[in-house]
C-alpha cells in the first residue's frame, strides 16, 4: 500500500485527484483505497456489475484523474477512457501496459500519509441508481472516523484481531465501509474465492477460519440460510451477522434466527449517511413476535438524530406516518457537482432520506417505504411494504414486488409480482382469502403476476423502476 502510494505519487497523481477504480474484490481493491487515501486522493469505486456506459458515466461525472480498471474489463475501461477527458494515468489490476502489481513493488515508498482536514472528500459513494442517473455521495475524512467508531460501537462491539469478518458483497459499497472497522481493529477479513456467491464455499470458509462477523443484504443472507450447507457447517464462531441496505422480510427473518441464533443485528442507513441511523441488536431480535419490534429498523445509532417529519418540517407524533430524516456526524457533504441535489436533500437542518416510515412509543423506528413507491388508491395512502410482508407469509410464495399502477376507477390500483417457492402453485382467489383479516380490501392488489425471478440491483435489491417496465412491456 505504501508502495503504491509512492508509486502513484511518482507518476503525478495529485492531492484531491479522484481516482476510479472498477474491479471485483480483491486485496488490490482495498489497496486502492487505502493508497489514494495515503496521498490525499479521492477514491471513486465502480460496483464491478455495472455495464460499459454505467461505468463511463461515473468516471465522467466524477472528473477521475486515474482509471484502476480490473483487465477482466477492456469494455468498461475503453468506455471510461472515451468518455472522460481528464483520466491522466490508466493502470490493470491483473495484465495490462501499467499495473496495479508493480505499483505495488515501488521502490519509494510513501511512508507517512499526507494531512488532510476532517471534511476534505474520501470517498465518492455512488448511490444505486434506482431514480434517475446515480449521484456521487462526498463522504469525508472525519465522517469516515465517525462511522468506524460507530460501527465498532453500534453494530460490532468488542471486535479485535482475535476476529474475522467474511466479505460476500462488493467492497465497492457497504461491505468496503463495513471492512475500515476491520482494519482499525487489527481483524482480518476473508474473501470469497469469486465474484459469485457460492453458499456452500461461504459456509466452509465460516467453519474454516472460525468467521465471528459478516456483512450482507437481506437477499444474500437468506439464500445463505435456506441453503442446506448451513447445517454442515460450523459456524458456532458467529456473534455478528449484519444485515442492511433493505428490509428483511420477517419470515426470512425468522428462519434466520432459527438457523444462526440471535446473531442478527439490523442496521438502517443510506450511502449518504454511511448507515448510520439506526441499528437492531442481536437482543433486539427474536423467533417471538411478543419479544421484539416486529418490523421496526431499530433505534438511532449513537451520536446521530433521528425524526419523523410532516411536509412542512415539523416532528409529528409517535404512530403518525412522514419522512425519517436525519442530522449528526454520519450524514455526508453533499453530492459532487450536483447543488440542486444536495439542495433537496438538505432541508431545515435535516438530511431528509425520502423513506416513509413511523416512530413508536418506545422509540423505535419504522419503514414503511419509499415515498416514491407509495400509491394512492380511491383516496387513501397505500404502501406497498405492507403488502409484500403480508403476501410473504403465504407458504407459497418466496419473493413478492407491489406497485402502483393507474386504475379507471380508483386512480391507482396494486399489481403483485411473485416469485414463488419451487414447484408451489397458487390462485389468485387463494391469495385474496390470505390477505383477508390481515390487510384493508382497499390495500389489495387487482392483479397478481407470477414471474420466475425478479430483477435485482447489483446490490441485490429488487428494482422496481426495472419491474415496471417490464410490467409495461407485457402489458404493449
Amino acid at each position: 500500500m505504501q508502495a503504491a502510494a509512492g508509486a502513484l505519487r511518482a507518476q503525478g497523481v495529485q492531492h484531491g485527484d479522484r481516482i476510479l477504480l472498477h474491479a471485483r474484490n480483491s486485496n488490490a481493491v482495498l489497496e486502492t483505497m487505502f493508497a489514494s487515501w495515503m496521498i490525499g486522493a479521492t477514491w471513486v469505486p465502480a460496483n464491478f456489475r455495472l455495464t460499459p456506459p454505467e461505468v463511463a458515466y461515473l468516471a465522467q461525472s466524477s472528473g477521475a484523474a486515474v482509471h484502476i480498471f480490473d483487465s477482466a474489463f477492456p469494455d468498461h475501461a475503453a468506455a471510461a477512457r472515451a468518455e472522460n477527458p481528464a483520466c491522466r494515468l490508466e493502470i490493470a489490476i491483473g495484465e495490462g501496459a501499467l499495473t496495479w502489481e508493480s505499483l505495488t513493488e515501488h521502490p519509494d515508498p510513501l511512508v507517512r500519509a499526507v494531512d488532510v482536514d476532517r471534511d476534505h472528500p474520501a470517498w465518492f459513494f455512488y448511490t444505486s441508481g434506482t431514480t434517475g442517473r446515480p449521484k456521487a455521495g462526498v463522504l469525508t475524512h472525519g465522517q469516515l472516523n465517525y462511522v468506524v467508531c460507530n460501527h465498532l460501537c453500534d453494530l460490532m462491539p468488542g471486535t479485535t484481531e482475535q476476529d474475522v469478518s467474511l466479505v460476500v458483497a462488493p467492497l465497492s459499497h457497504g461491505a468496503g465501509v463495513h471492512a475500515l472497522p476491520q482494519v482499525a481493529r487489527g481483524a482480518a477479513s476473508v474473501l470469497l474465492p469469486s465474484e459469485k456467491l457460492d453458499c456452500e464455499e461461504a459456509w466452509r470458509l465460516v467453519e474454516r477460519h472460525r468467521v465471528t462477523n459478516m456483512f450482507t443484504v437481506p437477499t444474500i443472507l437468506t439464500m445463505l440460510t435456506r441453503h442446506e450447507a448451513v447445517d454442515r457447517y460450523d459456524h458456532s464462531a458467529l456473534r455478528y451477522v449484519i444485515y442492511a441496505g433493505a428490509p428483511m422480510y420477517r419470515a426470512d427473518q425468522v428462519h434466520a434466527l432459527r438457523k444462526l441464533g440471535r446473531v442478527l443485528v439490523q442496521y438502517f442507513g443510506l450511502g449518504e449517511v454511511t448507515g448510520n441511523i439506526t441499528v437492531l441488536r442481536p437482543d433486539q431480535h427474536s423467533e417471538d413476535d411478543a419479544e421484539m419490534p416486529v418490523g421496526s429498523c431499530g433505534l438511532p445509532r449513537v451520536g446521530m438524530t433521528v425524526a419523523i417529519l410532516d411536509e412542512t418540517g415539523q416532528e409529528v407524533p409517535a404512530g403518525t406516518t412522514g419522512e425519517l430524516c436525519v442530522r449528526g456526524p454520519g450524514v455526508f457533504a453533499g453530492y459532487h457537482g450536483n447543488p440542486d441535489a444536495t439542495e433537496a436533500a438538505f432541508r431545515n437542518g435535516w438530511f431528509h432520506t425520502g423513506d416513509l416510515g413511523h416512530m413508536d412509543a418506545s422509540g423505535f423506528f419504522y419503514i414503511t417505504g419509499r415515498a416514491s413507491d407509495m400509491y394512492i388508491s380511491g383516496g387513501s395512502n397505500v404502501y406497498p411494504r405492507e403488502i409484500e410482508e403480508a403476501l410473504l407469509l403465504h407458504p407459497a410464495v418466496r419473493e413478492a414486488c407491489v406497485l402502483g399502477v393507474p386504475h379507471e376507477k380508483w386512480g391507482e390500483t396494486g399489481v403483485a409480482v411473485l416469485v414463488l417457492e419451487d414447484d408451489a402453485q397458487v390462485t389468485d382467489a387463494e391469495l385474496l382469502a390470505h390477505l383477508d383479516g390481515r390487510l384493508a380490501k382497499y390495500k389489495w392488489p387487482t392483479r397478481f403476476a407470477v414471474w420466475p425471478e425478479l430483477p435485482k440491483s447489483g446490490y441485490g435489491k429488487v428494482t422496481k423502476r426495472e419491474v415496471r417496465r417490464l410490467l409495461d412491456e407485457a402489458a404493449a
